[in-house]
């Protein structure tokens, strides 16, 4: 047989969006291959496939502890010599680690598991069976012979003790662009260590590295000075995972070094550092995000006998061990959770609402982990936590802009603060019955309007929906940046109830509230900035201050010794993290807090938290934190490359190509908003390097872990889909619909198991349709296109917010359009005030037609979209009236098909003007 291809040739590693399916994959290819050689059956071009499998996976390997680089050169020496039997049961042992993960349970050195004549693969020692310390992976950035680095690895091994409760395995890198690859490849990374005598450039190509570069402001790489490598380094790594531990070895003067490392780096030795040091500050760096206070305080409290004489008779699962009835629950959910019960603060276990133990320290965790200055959870949902800061920063009187679309939470917060409202329209998507974002040209012609109007200092905050249901996702940073230059100490609550995940993918990332205050807070204080600004403000002064349409189309600079970065998010983390529902937080970077905020934001939170919180909930946020901080980056990413597979799955299936389609960014992002001009982010020739350039500049992008299906060629609507279809007839839950789309949300619970089983449902749906269509008659093929007319064509147009009426306009002279929502909202509790008018028997019809104002009294919220289409004091429009007939949805809260809907009486309007 012909000799199998070297694997010394440089490798582009440019395909790769993410490394762990792939390189499963590829493993599982070179098993199968090898398995045919080794009985005999293979031929040539199977020691060629071999060859080829070995050159992908031989660049990747070097960023993997496992198998590592011995085995892999002893896989390459077996088909060299043509020993296939001996090749297949050391690939075969090496697959079998891979995908069982059982070399993360082996605590010894790795390569001393690989046995071609062993078949047991989960070979394990009792006592390890039983610990199952957590495993991790250290990367060490040092330009290291091959002998150097086996006993380097051998000095870390021989540190190692029993009582230690994690353990981990080097890998080495040579170089700066070596050290990216790794981080960003391999998952299992949670320590790194930066040494001085490294490379630069890395033997493989991939052009995202130079994106990576450029978002951390770093440039061309080869202008640095070798005594920076480490320093810089260092800072691009915890931009891009700032979770992970970095420590800094350095030849220079520590102390100048430990200077400018600033946060980055956990600890700076000075010269070859001591490895028992190094190895018990990489155990530390571990254990510290770990650590989870108030479950732990749980626990223990759960173990500790107690006489229980106070509220709550399942405390300790005494109502139920003591039942003969309802044993079953406690069968069911097991005794901890019972154990864990309790209504007193006592034993360790904190008071939520005036914290000094666990859970304080677990809320600071959680401010770390996710970016914020201070962090705080709530129990009860993100719809409570959105009601406590606009309750906390709004008063009577000021105004808020809101995007309309927010989830109803918000609305309601209006009401509850007595804020004056200015609604904000987001662009409309007619052909799928559903709501983008909102523009920055519309929030930015609405402040300067209120700055013509001599309002600016009554409007308070900017409230929007940071990512929508759907998946569109801000600019964040570029939409605080302009509207900062109007209004310099704006407050921003970005709504992330399904946005928590984000911050824990490096591109994700940079769209979120948090890390964006943060990044403005920093570039801000900088000088290169008041250069900027200096230089833009020239331009600026040239322009007329009264025309706003001029400054419309100028990127504007807010004033660096007046802007105040004031930035809330809401964030449902039971959404898309671990946690039990109902779990939230509220993240918060404001430079007033402490002088402006604390007391009444105390004050709110009091007002809005349950005196007897869940403990559950509470020790899931603290556990789900752990999670995230530990393996965040590796389940997010995962997460993405699920949602990339099905979207790829659906467009190149011919059949399901046939009767479905994924919408792309492009069909849910107008091009005026898309200045990277990407239609969409999978590419079969070019991959998905392509979402950076999206991410970096657009104005809204798509988050890829939302995939709308549209169905409306079916013959379906989504509602009928989702109910008839997905859920009676395969048990596949969704959220979200519209008239002719269906939603599919991937976190980072979804398994490729799960991925294949909807493939699956799709195409059995996909063939039904294909039977049920050859099956009709002329008219039933006829009233079927119509069906399909009415879903692809006949659409209702999505009404803007059309107005308040004067009775609930403050300034009802001026030109602005806030409204005075409360005063509605109250009104309509007086019976005799208001009056129903039919959408279907021509009361209302009539109503216009006679040039009456309808006004409506509450609000009108049909599921979907799930928002209210009308507001207390919100006037009626016949494009409003026109969506409602045609929504052919069965809930929509606040209208009552038997009475119509409830509006103002013209007398009840009349007194108020």
């Amino acid at each position: 047989m012909a000799k199998a291809k070297a694997v010394t040739a440089k490798h582009s590693l440019s395909q790769y969006y993410n490394a762990s399916s792939f390189r499963a994959d590829t493993w599982n290819k070179l098993k199968n291959l090898c398995q045919r050689l080794a009985e005999g059956r293979g031929r040539e071009k199977d020691v060629e496939q071999v060859g080829e499998l070995l050159h992908l996976l031989a660049p990747m390997e070097e960023y993997f502890a496992f198998p590592g680089r011995h085995a892999f050169n002893q896989i390459s020496g077996l088909l060299q010599e043509e020993d296939f039997e001996t090749l297949f049961a050391l690939v075969r042992q090496i697959v079998g680690s891979l995908m069982s993960e059982s070399y993360r349970r082996k605590h010894v050195n790795l390569s001393a598991q690989l046995d071609p004549a062993s078949d047991d693969e989960e070979d394990e020692e009792p006592e390890e069976r039983a610990r199952r310390r957590p495993y991790f992976e250290v990367l060490i950035v040092d330009d290291l012979s091959p002998g150097q680095q086996r006993q380097q690895r051998q000095d870390l091994i021989d540190l190692r003790r029993d009582e230690d409760s994690f353990t981990y395995e080097p890998v080495f890198v040579h170089s700066f662009e070596d050290a990216l690859i790794a981080i960003l490849f391999n998952q299992a990374i949670q320590s790194v260590v930066i040494r001085f005598g490294f490379r630069l450039h890395s033997n493989h190509n991939m052009p995202v590295l130079q994106r990576i570069l450029n978002s951390a402001q770093i440039g061309d790489i080869d202008d640095l000075e070798p005594q920076d490598y480490g320093v810089v380094l260092a800072d691009v790594i915890h931009s891009v995972r700032p979770e992970l531990d970095l420590f800094l070895v350095t030849d220079q003067a520590v102390e100048d070094i430990a200077g400018r490392v600033g946060e980055a780096c956990r600890r700076v030795f000075y010269n070859r550092e001591d490895f028992l040091e190094l190895h018990t500050n990489i155990l530390r760096g571990i254990d510290a995000r770990y650590q989870t206070p108030f479950f732990t305080a749980l626990k223990h409290y759960s173990q500790q006998p107690t006489g229980v004489f106070h509220a709550l008779p399942i405390s300790r699962g005494k109502s139920i061990v003591k039942s003969h009835w309802i044993k079953d629950m406690g069968e069911f959910y097991g005794m901890n959770i019972f154990m864990a019960e309790t209504s007193a603060t006592s034993g360790g276990l904190d008071s939520l609402l005036e914290p000094h133990g666990p859970i304080k320290k677990a809320q600071e965790l959680a401010s770390r982990a996710f970016g914020s200055r201070q962090t705080y959870f709530a129990t009860n949902g993100t719809s409570t936590c959105n009601k406590i800061v606009v309750q906390a920063l709004v008063r009577p009187g000021d105004i808020v802009l809101v995007d309309r679309d927010c989830h109803k939470s918000h609305h309601y917060g209006m009401v509850l603060t007595g804020a004056e409202v200015i609604y904000l329209d987001s662009y409309p998507l007619h052909q799928y019955s559903m709501y983008g974002a909102v523009p920055l040209r519309e929030i930015k012609k609405t402040l300067l309007e209120l700055r013509a109007a001599g309002k600016l200092d009554r409007v308070k905050m900017l409230l929007l929906t940071n990512c929508t249901f759907d998946g569109i996702i801000y600019n964040v940073e570029r939409f605080m940046e302009e509207c900062l230059a109007i209004k310099p100490d704006l407050v921003f609550l970005w709504d992330e109830a399904w946005f928590g995940f984000a911050r824990f993918g490096p591109t994700y990332r940079t769209r979120t509230g948090m890390h964006a205050a943060e990044t403005l807070r920093k570039k801000y204080r900088s000088a290169e900035y008041r250069k900027l600004y200096a230089t833009k403000q020239k331009q600026l002064s040239k322009l007329d201050p009264d025309d706003i349409g001029a400054h419309l189309s100028k990127h504007l600079y807010p004033d660096p010794d007046k802007v105040r970065i004031r930035v809330y998010t809401t964030q449902s983390t039971h959404k898309t993290l671990t946690s039990l529902r109902q779990g939230s937080m509220i993240h918060v970077h404001d430079q007033d807090f402490s002088s402006k905020v604390e007391e009444p934001f105390h004050e709110a939170y009091m007002t809005h938290t349950s005196t007897s919180p869940n403990y559950q909930i509470l020790a899931s946020l603290d556990v789900g934190r752990r999670q995230v901080e530990l393996e965040g980056f590796e389940l997010v990413q995962k997460q993405v490359e699920l949602a990339m597979v099905l979207r790829q799955r659906i467009r190149m299936h011919p059949l399901l190509n046939k009767h479905f389609k994924v919408l792309t960014v492009g069909d849910m992002v107008p091009a005026s908003h898309r200045q990277s001009g990407i239609e969409s982010y999978y590419d079969p020739e070019r991959g998905w390097n392509e979402i950076w350039d999206a991410w970096a500049g657009d104005e809204f992008c798509l988050d890829a872990t939302r995939v709308t299906l549209f169905v409306g060629g079916t013959g379906l609507d989504g509602d009928s889909f989702k109910n008839e279809i997905l859920m009676d007839k395969f048990g596949i839950q969704i959220n979200k619909t519209s008239r002719n789309t269906v939603l599919f949300m991937t976190n980072i619970g979804t398994t490729r198991s799960s991925i294949a089983y909807l493939i699956e449902v799709l195409v059995k749906i996909a063939n039904d349709l294909e039977e049920q269509y050859e099956d009709m008659n002329g008219p039933e093929r006829k009233a079927h296109e119509r069906k399909i007319h009415s879903l692809t064509h006949d659409l209702p147009p999505l009404p803007d917010f059309s107005k308040f009426h004067d009775a609930f306009r403050p300034d009802r002279e001026g030109s602005t359009p806030e409204g005075d929502m409360r005063s509605a909202y109250f009104l309509a509790y007086a019976e005799e005030e208001c009056e129903y008018l039919g959408l279907t028997d021509g009361t209302l019809d009539a109503a216009m037609k006679g040039g009456r104002e309808v006004v409506s009294a509450t609000f009108v919220i049909p599921y979907p979209p799930g928002f209210p289409i009308l507001v207390p004091g919100q006037v009626l429009s016949a494009e409003i009236i026109e969506f409602l007939r045609k929504l052919d949805v069965k809930e929509i809260h606040g209208y009552r098909p038997d009475l119509g809907l409830r509006v103002f009486t013209e007398e009840a309007l009349e007194k108020r003007l």
